[in-house]
């Protein structure tokens, strides 16, 4: 590492903070702070702004990423299919309580009985007693009857209603893509810009996620966002088709009722924390602060539970990207994050959750490392990986002491920004045991895991360069001269 680089010690926890971009933080000034306050990875909203801004974004974030000498994730998110009612007369229109309301072909203006729904998929889909949703669900429209041109419903929560306002459709898989055309324009850009993972946006099946995958031609990881009733039921089949999940509750609430939206995000954590893969936490985390600078009691719990649920990363969405306080949101939620695993009881809470090691060589000894460093005093788990596959191993069993990841890669070492314990850094590729030993210990130290006497745990393949070859692991005491030794080529 350069000596004028600044120096940004550890961030002490293991969880993530994810935190979107938008017009109070695009700024290369804002980023910076929000990286500082504790960011480990800028999310890129598609569904808002033009390319040439978010090209500018992607930029700073590159930018910082060299000025701290540190890897920087940055998640695209696509805005995925949207169903909208058609408009009004007047531009808006008032649904009577127990009222009847038409949904139409008719591409005529509506009025309070009916409005154009300008989605033939739906008709002849609908079936008597499922349900419309208006508006984020502030209307609620269950259905009378439904043929090919009409669908006649009951308004079980009238209101207002306007222009292109969203439409819910809880009850029904809707035979729509997962991408439309301005996510696969989206995609192609976020491609070209070299981001680290894309969001995909609506997940109703597995299958969504194979166009999405065609398109990537192979760079970048897939995060399916669970955001959908229908995704639950084939919750398996889209965790192993995905790099990782986002339990985006935003829209899952509007779909369920309150109270089931709690026991399915532990289940979504628990089921892609069983696969090995990371798992997001979404949406309203700290809502408040987008207009005050301190959170509400029950934001801060909701926070920590997630933490406490063993999930990998905590996102922040409108409290950084519109938010009055988009620095003070990262700097409480970093702050819960380290209260909550400097608990006594915290390591036992995420370990709850049995993740039994596969019959693998390299499992077994991502499971030995969990078992050694609760076992003796080490200060570090050193990975050595090309692809991070064997981190994802070792995070998986929610070690009790950090993972210095350390690969060739700087693509794997970006993806590694919402990976559970992981801080990557991208290094000269090893050739030998030797070599690996003696970097391991070097880097250590330059980045704050460990000093004199302290224990690593190094983990690795030989022969090296050869992926999936885990099979080696190596307990060693850093003697602390390890850097004035080193007088060759930086690492």
């Amino acid at each position: 590492m350069a000596n004028s680089a600044p120096k940004l010690d550890p961030r002490g926890r293991k969880v993530k903070i994810l935190a979107t971009v938008g017009p109070a933080s695009r700024s290369p000034e804002m980023l910076a702070r929000l990286f500082k306050a504790g960011v480990d990875a800028f999310r890129v909203n598609m569904s808002h702004g033009e390319h040439a801004d978010h090209a500018k974004t992607i930029e700073a974030i590159r930018a910082m990423e060299k000025q701290f000498m540190r890897p920087i994730a940055i998640l695209a998110d696509l805005q995925g299919p949207k169903l909208r009612v058609g408009k009004f007369k007047d531009g808006q229109a008032v649904i009577r309580h127990s009222g009847h309301f038409k949904l139409d072909r008719n591409p005529e203006p509506g009025d309070e009985t009916r409005v154009e729904l300008p989605h033939p998929e739906l008709f002849g889909l609908l079936e008597k007693g499922q349900r419309l949703l208006i508006n984020d669900g502030k209307i609620r429209l269950k259905v009378i009857r439904a043929d090919e041109n009409e669908i006649l419903c009951s308004a079980e929560v009238g209101g207002v209603i306007s222009d292109r306002k969203g439409v819910n459709v809880p009850d029904a898989e809707v035979p729509i893509p997962a991408l439309t055309d301005k996510d696969r324009k989206d995609l192609a850009f976020a491609v070209s810009q070299g981001v680290d993972w894309i969001g995909l946006s609506f997940v109703q099946r597995p299958e969504d996620l194979a166009e999405a995958r065609k398109l990537m031609g192979g760079y970048g990881a897939l995060c399916a966002k669970i955001e959908k009733p229908m995704a639950v039921r084939r919750l398996d089949e889209i965790i192993d088709m995905s790099d990782g999940i986002m339990v985006a509750r935003g829209d899952l609430g509007v779909e369920l009722e309150p109270q089931e939206v709690p026991p399915l995000q532990k289940r979504i954590v628990n089921a892609t924390r069983l696969k090995g893969k990371p798992v997001i936490v979404a949406t309203q985390m700290l809502e408040s602060m987008i207009e005050s600078p301190a959170p509400t009691r029950a934001e801060v719990s909701d926070v920590a539970n997630a933490v406490y649920d063993g999930a990998d990363a905590v996102m922040l969405s409108a409290e950084t990207a519109a938010g009055d306080w988009p620095e003070e949101a990262v700097t409480i939620m970093h702050k819960i994050a380290r209260q909550v695993e400097g608990d006594e009881a915290y390591l036992a809470r995420v370990r709850f959750l049995d993740t039994p090691p596969d019959r693998t060589t390299a499992d077994a000894l991502a499971h030995a490392c969990m078992t050694v460093a609760d076992t003796v005093a080490v200060s570090a788990i050193t990975v050595f990986t090309g692809s991070g596959s064997t981190a994802r191993r070792v995070a998986r069993e929610r070690p009790s002491v950090p993972m210095l990841v350390l690969t060739p890669s700087m693509k794997t070492a970006r993806r590694l920004g919402l990976l559970w314990g992981a801080h990557a850094v991208a290094t000269k590729d090893i050739g030998s045991f030797e070599e690996m030993i003696a970097k391991g210990k070097r880097m250590a130290l330059r980045h704050g895991f460990g000093e004199a006497g302290s224990k690593l745990i190094a983990l690795a393949g030989v022969p090296f360069g050869t992926p999936g070859s885990t099979n080696l692991l190596h307990v060693v005491t850093i003697s602390g001269d390890e850097l004035d030794k080193h007088d060759v080529q930086p690492d």
